[in-house]
């Protein structure tokens, strides 16, 4: 029988887990992987190319508006196709969902490699229950059998093959190791399932060097809570320390860093550059909000970890804030922006509440009084906290902050205009800034990266009264901070060619080495791939530390690797001062 499993992914980029668990579980079974950014018929058309006569589809928050647009089509164009849904978005409130889709035949509930291994094993034909599992009687009678887990993870197999690895390599590469989460949150669909199971470590060595030994670019955890168990995540760890510096493969974790130890600090500390990077949910430093959804955060320990962390120079971290929980208005997301702003990691992801069907959250709507989009992705409107201006506000607010702060750009300009004009309260730069920003329009917009640095120097000489001549050296610097230095506004007084006298000199000299050990001259394509000297008329760095002025000229060296920009002050023979 001809099974198509489908996939329907956020991002080009991205890949599916389930899908590929599926495949394996159902032998002679294949996977297709489609985008949400596709035109339907374009999606249909390529189901179609692959004739099925049963079609799975893993349906998620992300996908599942789209994907019933593509069953009412699918209905109309393959009529007599055996369909089966499954994932968060139809493990809930299964029976109205197959009254709505009466194509659907057989929805899965919860884990589905088992059950669907078993329905494989009966041709996908159905006459009595079976754990897991919807299904359709001949006379229409919707049976819906209860949600399931797989007690034993070591029963799944594992979802990657050698020959596909060349195609996906350099996509997000997506894997576990745990199911489950100690903590239950009640935003989060983690808090249905009690305790945590593991795959034994043997078996994630030898998964992980399957990774490592294709090359690919990105392997990201969905385990919920990766330190879950020290025994379990600190091996993982020391396991990722033994690979040769040749590895390129970066590994995601999601972690609770309030639990990390000095043990697996130290570890972490020696790990090379990019080895790993870390998300962290913080959500809110609110107590009293965090009470609300039975979440508790030991937020002495967050900010000790993250900059001790920090203080190690070779992993990115991304934290998170949730807006919209119990209690959190405007004021209080204020001061829950601003402590973990401080901490100054790598990105600041910034959430809307959503109402997860089957998450203790449906519980608080009555007592918050909360409204929310009836349709995916379910995000909070309003509450008895938040009106729905102020969440509109905030998704600006959000957009403004992703241009710049996420993006990495920006952000030794930002830091000097926080402390010299908004007496170090970030949240007020960047609200003031998001004001000014709709005021202009600029939210009806698309927006080129080199345009983000003239908006800047323009709402900081029209609303602060900021000096031309000083914004020009911070929007320098922090434009060959960002990007790996490759955008370069032209509106900026760049000056290489200026200093080419002294420049020249200094990558044929002897003194390049005491700043880039190792360095030999090749050619200039080749220093100017990976190197630039700028000269600034202001000693940026001492201004952004002390928020002291200095008019000298400073030559400043930045590197451009594949883990970020380094930047370091030279000296330049025959250069002077002003």
């Amino acid at each position: 029988m001809n099974v198509l499993w489908l996939a329907v992914n956020a991002k080009y980029s991205h890949t599916s887990l389930a899908v590929r668990y599926l495949r394996e579980c159902v032998p002679g079974s294949r996977i297709s992987e489609l985008s949400i950014n596709e035109p339907l018929l374009d999606m249909l058309g390529a189901i179609a190319d692959e004739r099925p006569q049963v079609l799975g589809i893993a349906c998620y928050i992300w996908n599942i508006e789209p994907i019933k647009q593509l069953l009412r089509l699918l209905a109309e164009a393959m009529p007599d196709l055996t369909i089966i849904c499954g994932g968060p978005e139809v493990s809930y409130d299964t029976k109205e969902f197959m009254t709505a889709f009466p194509m659907v035949d057989f929805v899965v509930r919860g884990e589905g490699e088992e059950v669907c291994r078993e329905l494989a094993k009966r041709d996908f034909c159905v006459d009595e229950d079976i754990p897991g599992l919807a299904w359709r009687g001949a006379d229409g009678t919707i049976h819906v059998g209860r949600d399931v887990t797989v007690a034993d993870l070591t029963a799944i197999p594992f979802p990657y093959r050698d020959e596909e690895m060349d195609a996906i390599k350099e996509r997000i590469l997506y894997y576990e190791t745990t199911r489950g989460c100690p903590f239950s949150c009640a935003y989060c669909l983690s808090c249905a399932t009690a305790g945590v199971r593991f795959l034994p470590l043997e078996r994630v060595f030898r998964e992980l060097d399957f990774f490592v030994r294709h090359d690919v670019r990105q392997v990201k955890f969905v385990d919920r809570t990766f330190n879950a168990k020290k025994s379990h995540f600190l091996p993982i760890l020391k396991w990722l320390l033994a690979l040769p510096d040749t590895c390129r493969t970066n590994f995601h974790f999601e972690v609770a860093i309030d639990y990390l130890d000095d043990d697996v600090l130290d570890v972490m500390s020696k790990l090379p550059p990019g080895r790993i990077q870390l998300e962290i949910g913080i959500q809110s430093t609110n107590e009293t909000t965090l009470a609300a959804v039975s979440r508790v955060n030991h937020w002495e320990e967050i900010q000790s970890h993250i900059r001790r962390i920090l203080s190690f120079h070779n992993m990115h971290l991304h934290v998170d804030l949730i807006a919209g929980l119990p209690g959190e208005g405007l004021s209080s997301f204020h001061q829950s922006f601003n402590d973990v702003y401080a901490l100054q990691t790598d990105m600041l992801q910034l959430g809307f509440l959503k109402f997860l069907r089957g998450a203790t959250m449906m519980n608080l709507v009555r007592p918050y009084h909360y409204r929310y989009m009836p349709m995916a992705p379910y995000e909070v409107l309003s509450s008895d906290a938040l009106t729905y201006p102020e969440i509109l506000w905030l998704k600006r607010f959000e957009a403004v902050f992703e241009y710049y702060y996420n993006a990495g750009r920006c952000r030794k300009t930002a830091s000097y205009l926080i402390a010299a004009h908004e007496n170090d309260d970030a949240f007020a730069f960047w609200q003031h800034l998001t004001d000014w920003w709709i005021g202009k329009g600029y939210h009806r917009v698309g927006h080129a990266t080199k345009n983000l640095y003239a908006y800047l120097m323009e709402y900081a000489q029209t609303e602060y009264g900021e000096d031309e001549c000083l914004m020009d050296n911070l929007l320098r610097y922090d434009a060959l901070l960002a990007d790996n230095g490759r955008i370069r506004p032209t509106f900026l007084a760049w000056n290489m060619e200026t200093y080419q006298y002294a420049t020249a000199p200094f990558w044929r000299g002897e003194t390049v080495t005491d700043y880039l050990p190792g360095f030999v001259f090749k050619n200039w394509r080749d220093v100017r791939t990976h190197h630039h000297i700028e000269v600034f008329d202001v000693d940026v760095r001492r201004l952004i530390e002390t928020g002291e002025r200095l008019d000298r000229k400073t030559p400043l060296l930045f590197s451009f690797t594949p883990h970020g920009t380094t930047c370091q002050t030279i000296t330049l023979e025959g250069l002077g001062n002003a």
